[in-house]
């Protein structure tokens, strides 16, 4: 599987769309699901986006059905739908998860037939797989550890694809190095590189704040550092939760030495520790949302 995706320094760059996901990905569920839309428009200027922007994007991601109109207390505003709900739950399994899977754990099979004049269900069965993080051992014969058959299971059920698919759980049993046919079936190399990239864009920032926090006269949490440290937050976890979709917690004695991916994800750990407090602290201040 080829991935593709930001390499340099404007990974830390993302649409308005993907920006308010983050936003509502963190913080809304604990408020009801939901922002008033000058909240919101608050919360994004701190992300330097204005307020054509914000408005666009939301009406995008309500077309999409993630986000639904909804006032409270009078007040216009946007609530996740209950199949938004759902996405950034499911999200939040990939994106805060433990260590990747062990070699013994074994290995889920996705064998797949889709008929000629289905093409459209057979891009949205493979691009749901790319999704999921399978990698391709050929055309029809799909791979990933098998901690994923739970999460497969739902998102085929979801999207209606049951009936082109079996599943099954597999162990390699002998010939060939599982080694070699991992750098087969997935773009490890590709996948270094985003991992490279975004190490590259985030250790610097997380050193700052680092920095900043061993020097003279910080600010109050729920000051001028606040915002910024809601906005540096934002932005890490918004480049950050692509990457564990790509890369589905694969075996660590199967993956190259010194691989990419642990080093990124200590230092998305490192920047969570270090920014979610105080941006958690902004939210509050701008949304006045006690529950938060």
């Amino acid at each position: 599987m080829t991935i593709s995706g930001p390499t340099g320094s404007d990974v830390l760059l993302a649409q308005p769309r993907a920006l308010i996901v983050t936003i509502y990905g963190l913080y809304a569920r604990e408020t009801d699901g939901w922002f008033s839309i000058a909240a919101l428009i608050k919360l994004m200027a701190e992300l330097g986006v204005e307020e054509p922007a914000v408005r666009s994007a939301t009406s995008r991601l309500k077309l999409r059905g993630l986000l639904e109109s909804r006032r409270v207390s009078g007040a216009a505003g946007y609530g996740l739908s209950a199949g938004g709900q759902k996405i950034l739950a499911d999200g939040d399994r990939r994106i805060f998860r433990g260590p990747g899977a062990s070699g013994g754990n074994g290995w889920l099979l996705v064998v797949f037939s889709v008929p000629e004049h289905e093409r459209a269900r057979r891009h949205a069965l493979r691009s749901r797989l790319a999704w999921l993080g399978f990698g391709t051992v050929s055309a029809g014969v799909w791979i990933a550890p098998a901690r994923l058959a739970d999460e497969t299971r739902d998102v085929l059920e979801a999207d209606g694809l049951t009936a082109y698919v079996s599943l099954f759980t597999a162990d390699h049993l002998a010939f060939g190095d599982v080694r070699d046919k991992i750098g087969e079936w997935w773009d490890l190399d590709r996948l270094e590189q985003l991992y490279q990239a975004f190490i590259d864009a985030a250790a610097p920032l997380l050193a700052r704040w680092q920095c900043a926090a061993r020097g003279p006269g910080r600010a109050d949490p729920g000051g001028t550092d606040a915002g910024q440290a809601f906005a540096d937050y934002v932005r890490v976890l918004t480049a950050w939760r692509r990457l564990p979709f790509l890369d589905p917690g694969l075996p660590a004695e199967f993956l190259p030495a010194d691989w990419h991916g642990a080093r990124a994800a200590e230092l998305f750990g490192a920047i969570r520790d270090v920014l979610s407090g105080p941006a958690r602290a902004h939210v509050l201040a701008v949304t006045g949302a006690d529950a938060i």
